[in-house]
């Protein structure tokens, strides 16, 4: 049976990966770190704050599956607000949940499947990292990061048979959108040229298909998920 480690599984767009891996055969071990999500078949939660609990979070997955062939770095946060107004707080709690603990649990997996020769490894990154967005200058960065990130691993972990992606979702429906008004949602509806917003499930049919062979000769990248957004 094949093993993935998904981080912030508990709602939104990490809840429907860890229900489409599970469903297509996966065991899973993901991570809450507030409110238990409801149980799925398959997927084993522990409670973890990752911006602090990176660095043992690895092994407990591992106790628990045995061995890992699948780690996706989902779980983030963003501060909305201008530069000026952003403390240090703010930053360290940006960039430690959405950078940091993504280049901890990409060095404990790279230890992991180098020894195996073997291995999938998928960035949840953002539009925003790739073009900027205004008053979200701290998640951007963060994302944006997360990106060169992917390629320089892609490039170091190519030899030994593991694959390093990333994906950029665009405007999906989930709990992030709730400090937009229904106005400023249906000005980005309309600003997609297929018009509409995207869902968790668009995400995660994408991070199922770079987690399989199929993909197997695809690494590097950093694939949009945003309807035609960006472009």
């Amino acid at each position: 049976m094949k093993t993935a480690l998904i981080t912030g599984g508990s709602r939104g767009i990490g809840k429907e990966i860890c229900s489409l891996f599970a469903q297509n055969g996966f065991l899973v071990v993901s991570t809450y770190n507030k409110t238990k999500p409801e149980e799925i078949e398959n997927v084993t939660y522990i409670k973890c704050d990752i911006s602090k609990e990176a660095n043992t979070l690895f092994e407990k997955a591992e106790n628990i599956l045995g061995h890992i062939d699948v780690i996706i770095n989902n779980a983030g946060v963003s501060h909305i607000g201008v530069i000026q107004d952003f403390s240090e707080n703010d930053y360290n709690a940006v960039f430690d949940t959405n950078l940091k603990s993504t280049f901890i649990l990409c060095s404990k997996a790279a230890d992991h499947m180098v020894k195996n020769k073997s291995g999938c490894i998928i960035n949840i990154s953002s539009i925003w990292g790739i073009s900027g967005a205004s008053c979200e200058s701290l998640y951007s960065a963060s994302k944006g990061a997360v990106i060169n990130l992917t390629k320089s691993l892609a490039k170091e972990l190519g030899p030994s048979n593991i694959r390093v992606n990333a994906i950029a979702p665009g405007v999906i429906k989930t709990d992030m959108l709730n400090c937009y008004a229904d106005e400023e949602l249906e000005e980005l509806r309309l600003s997609t040229p297929l018009e509409r917003l995207g869902s968790p499930s668009d995400v995660a049919k994408l991070a199922l298909f770079l987690a399989s062979n199929d993909a197997s000769f695809i690494t590097g990248q950093t694939i949009t998920v945003d309807g035609g957004f960006t472009l």
